[in-house]
Parts: C-alpha cells; structure tokens; sequence
C-alpha cells in the first residue's frame, strides 16, 4: 500500500510539474544550464547508464551516492532560502506601495495649486494688455480712415479735373491723370454701397465714355472720308490722344485703328479697281510699289503720332495684302479665260517676292485673323531633295551640273506672311499643272529621240555602269516643279502635281528603260528552233554584243537610280504636302515600275550567259562517255563553259560597280539557273564507265570552283563570295559529285549499292534512282531487281502531308506492278 502510494504521489508530482513549452522556453533564458537533471525531458534511467555505463564502474558507487546526497541538502537549503525570501518581499512589497501612493496624491496637489496660479497670472495679463490692443485697433483704423480720406479726396479733386481737361482737349494731361484715377477707384469697390463713392464712379465711367466719343470726333475731323483733302500732316493733340486710347476701352483703339487704315487706303482701291488696266496681273508690280510708297510716306508723316505697340505700319500692310487677295480674286474669276501660264507665274513670283519682303521687314504680331498658320520646321532628313530653294536661275544651273543628290541642310520657313497674298492664285493653279503635263510629255519624247539619235552608252569599267543622264534630268524639273507648286500651294495643287509625276515616271520606266533593253533571241527561258538547229550544224548561239551587255547594266543602274531617287521624292512630297493630304500621296507602284526593270535586266544579263553556256551542255550530254580510256585535263566544254563566264561576268561586274547588290543577285540567279541544268545534262550522259564518272568528277570540281569564284573571276581585287550565293553553289554542285559518286560505286551487292545511294543523295524520288541505274547502263532486268529493292530500303516517310506526298511519289505505276507480279512467279517456278 505504501509503494502503491508513493507511486501516485510521484505520478501527480510529475503532472504538476510537466510545464509548457513557452515557460521551460523562458527558464532556460534566464537560468541557462548544462546539468543533465535540469532537462524538461530527463530520463532516470539514461542518466544512471550515463554514470555507470560498466560493471567495473559500480565500484564507486558509494561515492557517486553521496555526491548526489551533497547536491540534494544543497538544493534544499536553496529552496527554503528563496521561499523564506518571498515571504519578506511580499511585505515590503506592500509597503512600498503605499508609499507610492501617498507621493501620488502630494504630486497631483501640488499640480493643482501650480495651475489654479497659472490662471490668476493669465487674467492678470489680460487685464494689462486690454488697453493696449484697443490702442491698437484705434490706430489701425485710424490709419486706414486717413488712407481712405486721402484717396477719396484724390479721386474727387482727380474726377473733377479729368472734366475740366476733357472739355479742354489737354490729352496729354489727361492720359496721366486718368491712369491715376482708374488706379486710385480700385481702392473703393468694397464701398460701392455707399452714396457718394457710386456716384463718382458713375462720373468716371461718363469721362471716358466723353474722351472715347470725342478722340473719335478728333480724328475723323483730322482724317476726313474719301473725298476730301486730307490735311499735311499730324499734331501733337491725336498723339497725346492716342496715349489716352491706350487707356480707354480696347474698342476705341481699334476703331481708330480701323478708320485710320480704311482712309489710308481709299486711294489704292480707286487707282486698281476692276476696269483699269492697272489691276490685271501683268502690272501686279504696281500695287506692291504703291503699298511701299505709302508706307514711306506713313513712316515720315505719322510715324510718331501712333504709339510704337500699335505696329501701324504692319497693320497697313496685312490690310492691304487681304484687300489685294479679295480684288485679284474677283478680276481673276472674271477673266479666267485670259490667265496665261507665263502671266499666272509671273504674278505668283511677284506676290511671293512681296510676301518676303514684309517678312523681311514686319514680325507679322499682327496677324491674328486665323487665315495664316505658323509654320513649323521640318525633321531633320537625310533627303537629297532636302536642301535650300534657290532661285530658278541657281536650280537651272544645279541642273547643268547635276548637283540634284548632294544634301544640304534643310531651309527652315519663317515666313509669317506666306499665302497672305498668293492664296487667291490656288484656284487657278490648275493651269500651271496643265502645262507641267504638257512639258513633262514633250520632255519625255525629246529623251527618246535624243536616245535614238546618240545610241547606247559607251562601255564604262572604270566607275561603274554610266546612269543615263536623262534620268537626271527628268528628277531635277521635277524637283523645280514640285519647289514652284510648294511655293503657291501645298494643297490639291500638290495632288494633282504628283498625279503627273506618276504619270511620266511610269512612262520613262516603258520607253526610256524597258522599252530599249536589247531583245533576247530565247522565248520563255529557253532556246528557240533555229537556236538548236545552230547548235547541230556546230556554230554558237547568238549573245549579246559588248555595247549591247554595257546598255542592259546603264538601264539597271537607270532604274536603281530611279528607284532610290523616287523614294526620296515621295518623302520630299509628304513634307511639302498639307498634314491632312499626306496620306494621298504614295508611289509604291512607281517603285514598283522600276524593280521590274531591274530584275527584267538581271534576267536578260542570266539569259544570255545561260544560253552561251547550252552549247557546251548539249556537247557534254552528245560525248561517249562509255569509251573514255583514261582521266585528263577537263573537258573541251568545261573550258567553253569557263570562257563564256571570263567573257561575261567581269563586263557585267565592272558596269554593276556602283550596284554591287544587283551583282550579287546576278551571280545568285545563275547559279540558280545553270546548276539545275548541268544536273540535268548530266543524267543524259549514258552509259558512263568507271573512267568516265571519274572525269566528268573532275569536271564538276573545275566548274564548282569556277562558280564560286564567279564574283571575283578575272578581277586584281580577290573579294570574298557572299555566304548566301556560296551556299547555294556548294549545295547544288555537291549534288552533282554525290550523283557521279554513286554512278562510280559497284552495283553489287545491291543492297550496299542502294544503301549508299540514299545515304549520298538522301533522295527517295524512284525516278532520280532510274536516271543513275540508265547512267550505269544497267539492263532492264537488272533495273527491276534494283528498283524493287529501293522501295524495301526506303526510310519510313513521315506522318502528315509531306509523308502523304512522298508516299504518292514511292506508289508504283501499273506497269511496274505487273512486272513485280511475273519476277515472282519466276521465284517460285525455280524454287519448286
């Protein structure tokens, strides 16, 4: 019962103190400890197996015994010391608090008395300081009383005498004194309630409603109406009244304004009414010296009697352009049938000339009516068309020099007055286009006789193929033209002006360049029936001449000129057109035109080196390859082949120099067109023997580096071939050695034959496989076995369409089928 007791006791003890994680967390932190007995998880039993891990160690037992008897007494006298501690700290605990608690209520007592002493001092304060902020407050209104009185006294004595003068006419008094008074009367909007201070508001408002009616009066007495004689000159009166305006309401100033320059300009629209010889456009210069005069004459007469800011001269001026622009407009429409090109363009220089002459001189402020817009400045561009605008006399000289393509910095218009006057020539501009059409036709026609009556271009290996110069020509008047429209107008006129230029560039493209490329004797790409009877009775095809391969590269140089130079014109087009038309002008098709001509050209230069090649293919193809003996120098028609290319490529290639690009698409292009037809020729050689293959091998390797260093053949500068041609020569001539690789390899056994043919040519086409085993001069028979074994050889095609295709390809034909069918039965036959 005792042990059954002890056991339960420990068992509670143990509950009691099985701690928590957090609280055996926070003991180890503040009592960290090494000592096995202090683990939250001690083990008795580990803990004795620790001490006595041997029998020979429970010698000492006794003392190890005792050790721990030491530490438990220790222990215990630590406890009964911390327990009898707390007792003592629990009562001084509550001692100290009460003494905390009597410090708090003194503290709070004395803030109290602290406070209740604050206030009494702040009333004290308040009661010394009353007196001083009602003096205060005395002197501020005081002051503002005496500032108010002051001004009202200023404002009345300022009402009265701006009367007094007004009656008087002292303008130049006035103009001062009523600045003061608008300024002094801002002081009183707050006191507009009070009696006294409206009704001297209402007396300067009825001031300068008397000085605006009467300055007017001034001076249309002064500058009376059309009819009367106009007095010598100004007085100091409408000056010093002019200085009053500035200070009135805008409208008066402008009234003057407006009356002033009607009566200035009254004499001018009697001189050029409609029914005088004066106003047609032939004397436009009349009318722009008359305004020159006139402002002379303003600048020496009344030049100080308008202030500066008024800008009265530029004002005349900008009048004067819009009255011209209404009465052009008028008699133009009137006589529209008598408006010449040469009378049309005549005016619209003289206007256009005027109009610089008052940017020159006006920085056009003045313009505000909305009928001009500033212009903006142009990105900058690498444009050849982008450069200054010279006179005609300077273009013309640009021309004979041919300086169309050096680009100069673009000209920046500052040309506020630009149209102000030309404006009204826009309707009419039509007139102007109609002519440029008729030019341009009458300058295409004169380039074709001229091309007829000089001939081709002489052969050029110096610099490159020679452009031929009309071409310069035809984009220098375009250029003219096109400065000339931009000048009068940069709307519809400029659409329809680009019409025609379409229209002419796509008839220099036909009958400049197309129309004079030389003619092949090949239709179609390939040979015609005189050609190849030629090639039986041993005589070559006919090639181009000498005169005739330098006019087909001059045309490609033409037309790349053209190309790039039309590219340039559109964008020079877009800049010069209006914001909103830019989208109608597009010259793709034009652009077009000539790449067309370009590669018509490439094709024709390929042609001819093509069909100067046949001969030396047929001849390859005709020779009995079966009875060659032994392997030698190459071929005879390797060497004709190599002659024709020596002969060809660098005239072409020193006439392309300026084209290196259409160069190398030539060379592309041939390639492309001679390898697939050596290939061929070459499967129409049979039967070869061993020998054979072996020297139509070495002639495949002459041609193969012949082609790759077509770029560069008979040239002192050894250039490197683009990869994109290289690639396209190794691939097509290393199909060919493959081919004659496979012709050389021994057809038995069969399955090594046909194993190393489709490892060689990866080609699963039945057909290529029959032209080699007819090259080998196989008997049919042998062919049937060989083509059997092919199809059972062939890889398994991939899934999709091109499996599908390639499957129809491998399909065997009816006939082969019933061949297939009888080599069976044989088998079978000579098996039973």
């Amino acid at each position: 019962m005792m042990e059954e007791e002890e056991l339960e006791f420990v068992e509670e003890l143990e509950a009691v103190l099985q701690l928590t994680p957090d609280v055996q967390l926070a003991i180890e932190q503040v009592f960290p400890s090494q000592d096995p007995l202090d683990l939250a998880d001690f083990n008795a039993v580990e803990y004795i197996n620790t001490l006595f891990p041997t029998e020979q160690s429970l010698a000492n037992i006794d003392e190890v015994v005792n050790k721990i008897r030491l530490k438990i007494r220790r222990l215990d006298d630590n406890i009964r010391t911390v327990v009898r501690g707390q007792t003592n700290v629990g009562q001084d605990g509550r001692q100290a608090l009460e003494e905390a608690q009597k410090a708090i209520q003194q503290l709070f007592g004395k803030i109290k008395d602290i406070k209740d002493k604050a206030e009494k001092s702040e009333q004290m304060v308040k009661e010394i300081t009353r007196d001083i902020k009602q003096l205060d407050h005395a002197k501020r209104h005081l002051t503002t009383s005496i500032t108010t009185l002051n001004h009202l006294h200023m404002l009345a004595g300022g009402v009265d005498s701006l009367e007094a003068m007004t009656r008087r006419r002292q303008y130049g008094e006035v103009a001062n004194l009523l600045q003061g008074v608008m300024n002094v009367l801002e002081h009183f909007h707050k006191y507009m309630g009070i009696p006294q201070i409206r009704q001297l508001s209402e007396r300067v408002k009825a001031a300068q409603t008397e000085l605006g009616q009467q300055i007017l009066a001034d001076f249309e007495e002064a500058f009376p109406s059309q009819g009367t004689k106009r007095p010598g000159g100004p007085s100091n009166v409408l000056r010093d009244a002019c200085l009053v305006a500035n200070i009135l309401d805008p409208r008066i100033k402008q009234e003057i304004i407006k009356k002033f320059i009607k009566q200035h300009l009254s004499e001018y629209l009697v001189l050029f009414q409609e029914n005088q010889d004066v106003a047609w456009l032939d004397k436009i210069d009349r009318r722009y010296a008359w305004i020159k005069r006139q402002l002379v004459d303003y600048e020496e007469k009344y030049g100080r009697m308008f202030p500066r800011e008024w800008y009265m001269t530029e004002r005349i001026a900008v009048e004067f352009c819009h009255v011209t622009r209404t009465e052009l407009a008028k008699i133009m429409r009137t006589r529209a049938k008598e408006i010449e090109v040469k009378l049309l363009l005549f005016a619209i220089q003289r206007t256009t000339n005027f109009e610089g002459f008052l940017a020159k001189r006006f920085s056009g402020c003045t313009l505000t009516d909305g009928t001009l817009k500033k212009l903006e400045s142009p990105p900058p561009s690498t444009n050849p068309f982008l450069e200054d605008e010279p006179a005609p006399e300077m273009e013309e000289l640009a021309a004979e020099k041919g300086d169309l393509d050096q680009p100069k910095k673009p000209k920046v218009p500052d040309n506020p007055f630009h149209g102000i006057v030309s404006k009204c020539f826009e309707p009419h501009l039509y007139v102007y286009i109609e002519s440029q059409d008729k030019n341009l036709g009458e300058l295409i026609d004169r380039f074709v006789a001229d091309f007829k009556a000089q001939g081709p271009p002489k052969p050029n290996t110096d610099e490159g193929g020679a452009v031929l110069p009309s071409c310069a020509d035809l984009f220098v008047y375009y250029k003219k033209c096109m400065v000339q429209c931009s000048q009068l107008s940069t709307g519809e006129p400029m659409i329809a002006l680009t019409t025609i230029f379409q229209k002419y560039l796509r008839e220099y493209a036909w009958k400049i360049l197309s129309g004079n490329l030389p003619k092949t004797t090949s239709s179609g790409g390939g040979l015609t029936i005189s050609s190849l009877l030629k090639e039986k009775e041993g005589s070559e095809v006919a090639k181009f001449t000498l005169e005739e391969l330098c006019l087909i590269c001059s045309i490609l140089s033409t037309a790349e000129y053209c190309l790039a130079t039309t590219q340039q014109l559109e964008e020079k087009l877009k800049e010069k057109v209006d914001v909103s038309l830019i989208e109608r002008i597009n010259l793709t098709g034009e652009m077009d035109t000539f790449s067309t001509v370009i590669s018509s050209s490439i094709q024709l230069l390929v042609q001819d080196l093509d069909a100067a090649c046949d001969p030396a293919l047929t001849a390859m193809s005709k020779m009995q390859w079966q009875n060659v003996e032994h392997v030698g120098d190459q071929s005879p028609y390797v060497t004709s082949v190599i002659l024709h290319i020596k002969q060809n490529v660098p005239i072409i290639r020193d006439n392309l120099a300026s084209t290196r690009k259409y160069f190398t698409q030539f060379c592309i292009k041939f390639a492309n067109s001679f390898i697939p037809k050596f290939i061929t020729h070459l499967f129409k050689c049979k039967p070869i023997s061993m020998v054979g293959a072996e020297q139509l091998l070495l002639d495949t390797h002459s041609l193969k580096m012949v082609l790759l260093d077509l770029p560069s053949i008979g040239s002192q500068v050894v250039r490197k071939a683009p990869a994109s041609y290289t690639k396209i020569v190794v691939k097509g001539m290393t199909r060919a050695e493959m081919i004659l690789k496979v012709v050389m390899a021994p057809h038995e056994p069969l399955v090594v034959f046909v194993d190393n043919y489709i490892k060689l040519l990866t080609d699963c086409n039945t057909e290529t496989f029959q032209k080699i085993l007819d090259m080998k001069g196989l008997k049919r028979s042998e062919q049937s076995n060989m083509l059997e074994l092919f199809r059972q050889r062939l890889p398994t095609p991939p899934s999709g369409p091109e499996g599908s295709s390639s499957l129809s390809l491998l399909a065997p034909t009816p006939e082969q089928e019933s061949s297939r069918i009888r080599k069976l039965e044989k088998l079978i036959k000579k098996r039973l």
